[in-house]
Protein backbone atom coordinates (compact mmCIF):
# COMPACT_ATOMS: atom_id res chain seq x y z
CA UNK A 1 0.00 0.00 0.00
CA UNK A 2 2.89 2.53 0.59
CA UNK A 3 3.77 1.96 -3.01
CA UNK A 4 0.50 2.47 -4.16
CA UNK A 5 0.13 5.36 -1.76
CA UNK A 6 4.04 6.68 -3.27
CA UNK A 7 2.36 6.02 -6.88
CA UNK A 8 -0.49 8.43 -6.44
CA UNK A 9 1.59 11.26 -5.12
CA UNK A 10 3.74 10.81 -7.71
CA UNK A 11 1.22 11.38 -10.18
CA UNK A 12 0.03 14.24 -8.22
CA UNK A 13 3.26 15.71 -8.78
CA UNK A 14 3.65 15.73 -12.17
CA UNK A 15 0.31 17.58 -12.21
CA UNK A 16 -2.32 14.94 -12.63
CA UNK A 17 -5.22 15.57 -10.64
CA UNK A 18 -5.83 12.37 -8.43
CA UNK A 19 -8.94 13.60 -6.49
CA UNK A 20 -11.20 11.48 -8.75
CA UNK A 21 -8.97 8.04 -8.20
CA UNK A 22 -10.35 5.49 -6.62
CA UNK A 23 -13.96 4.46 -5.29
CA UNK A 24 -16.29 7.12 -4.00
CA UNK A 25 -19.69 9.24 -3.16
CA UNK A 26 -18.26 12.12 -4.95
CA UNK A 27 -15.00 13.82 -6.75
CA UNK A 28 -12.56 15.32 -4.19
CA UNK A 29 -14.34 13.41 -1.03
CA UNK A 30 -12.83 10.48 0.68
CA UNK A 31 -11.82 7.97 -1.70
CA UNK A 32 -11.34 4.03 -1.06
CA UNK A 33 -8.34 2.44 -3.01
CA UNK A 34 -8.18 -1.49 -3.30
CA UNK A 35 -4.81 -2.90 -2.69
CA UNK A 36 -3.37 -6.57 -2.47
CA UNK A 37 -6.14 -7.87 -1.14
CA UNK A 38 -7.33 -4.99 1.64
CA UNK A 39 -7.89 -1.29 0.72
CA UNK A 40 -7.12 2.19 2.10
CA UNK A 41 -9.00 5.29 2.32
CA UNK A 42 -7.39 8.61 1.20
CA UNK A 43 -8.15 12.30 1.05
CA UNK A 44 -6.62 14.91 -1.55
CA UNK A 45 -6.39 18.56 -0.49
CA UNK A 46 -6.87 20.55 -3.07
CA UNK A 47 -5.28 23.93 -1.96
CA UNK A 48 -1.75 22.22 -0.39
CA UNK A 49 0.29 19.43 -2.13
CA UNK A 50 -1.03 16.66 0.09
CA UNK A 51 -2.83 13.31 -0.02
CA UNK A 52 -3.93 12.05 3.47
CA UNK A 53 -4.13 8.37 4.28
CA UNK A 54 -6.91 8.37 6.62
CA UNK A 55 -7.68 4.50 7.41
CA UNK A 56 -5.69 1.29 6.03
CA UNK A 57 -7.21 -2.16 6.25
CA UNK A 58 -5.39 -5.20 5.26
CA UNK A 59 -7.24 -8.69 3.89
CA UNK A 60 -9.59 -10.10 5.55
CA UNK A 61 -7.61 -13.32 6.24
CA UNK A 62 -4.61 -11.81 7.51
CA UNK A 63 -7.05 -10.10 10.54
Amino acid sequence: MERLVGQLVDLASTGIDVSDFGNGPRPGGLRRMDAAGGWFYFLVAPRAPLIIVARIMPPFDVL
